[in-house]
């Protein structure tokens, strides 16, 4: 190589470097400058300025893309303007711009628990009004998605029970309010059991539903043994699958389960302020 062609391509390499170092360099400042957004957003945030912390989040995640926590606080930004169950056109587009970024999130990272939760508990309360099925059994998914990379979290076995005892309670109502209105001289009351073929058409659809909450309810008090919120959820279950079975001596049976898990609520209670809970 003559001293002419070796000259041009040193200053080719010579300029290649440069132009890598000054990438480099330029990573590192949106690196800085990210963190920096980051912490101003968090800032806002705790102040309560939701927005600003919003605008704050997204510049720290778009300086810095590989920033995961500027996506999740972006996301806990939206849902914390989020009112669950308000149904105007600004609160929903909220709480949808937080299923967005959290779902972006576990794009990024798919065990990131805090989205999986956040998407869970978002759809949990759009579900309600109007009621949607269909995003209660969304909503399940995440939870259950959570329970199979970490197991020893009771929350999320709690959440599945609170959302079949949601679906089934919503279903067992709308049953008894039909067959009432279709039969003014024979009412059936809430706490009444169901008639043989109203019964059976329950059980078809909810019973496996009913009992995958109780079995899910029951993991999160083995593993929480004073979880009284879920002993709340397993006695109202009980009183589902009280509606599912034939005999009297099984309803029966159940209904005093769920009479005793409310007699051991209490005492859970007293244990934890020392004041005797009363009915």
């Amino acid at each position: 190589m003559n001293s002419y062609k070796t000259a041009r391509w040193e200053r080719r390499v010579w300029a290649l470097a440069v132009v890598l170092v000054c990438a480099l360099a330029a990573t590192g400042c949106n690196k800085l400058k990210a963190r920096d957004r980051l912490n101003k957003g968090v800032a806002a945030y705790k102040n309560g300025l939701y927005d600003l912390a919003v605008e704050d989040f997204k510049e720290a995640r778009d300086l810095d893309p590989s920033l995961i926590n500027a996506r999740l606080y972006l996301a806990t930004a939206y849902a914390q303007q989020y009112v669950p169950n308000a149904t105007a056109e600004d609160n929903i587009r909220k709480g949808n711009e937080a299923i967005t970024v959290y779902k972006d999130v576990l794009d990024h990272d798919p065990t990131n628990l805090n989205a999986m939760d956040g998407i869970g508990f978002i759809l949990f309360n759009m579900a309600g009004t109007p009621y949607s099925p269909e995003k209660f059994e969304e909503s399940k998914s995440y939870h259950m998605q959570h329970i199979k990379l970490k197991p020893e979290d009771a929350e999320p076995y709690y959440w599945v029970a609170v959302i079949d005892w949601t679906l089934a309670f919503r279903a067992n109502g709308e049953m008894r309010k039909a067959y009432n209105q279709a039969n003014i001289n024979k009412q059936i009351k809430d706490m009444d059991p169901l008639p043989a073929r109203l019964r059976a058409e329950y059980a078809a659809k909810y019973s496996a539903m009913i009992d995958e909450g109780i079995q899910n309810v029951q993991e999160a008090i083995k593993l929480r043994p004073d979880y009284e919120e879920a002993m709340g959820y397993l006695n109202l279950l009980y009183r589902r699958k009280a509606d599912v079975v034939e005999s009297a001596e099984e309803r029966d049976a159940l209904q005093k389960q769920a009479d005793e898990l409310l007699d051991k609520i209490k005492e859970i209670r007293q244990k934890k302020t020392g004041v005797a809970q009363t009915s």
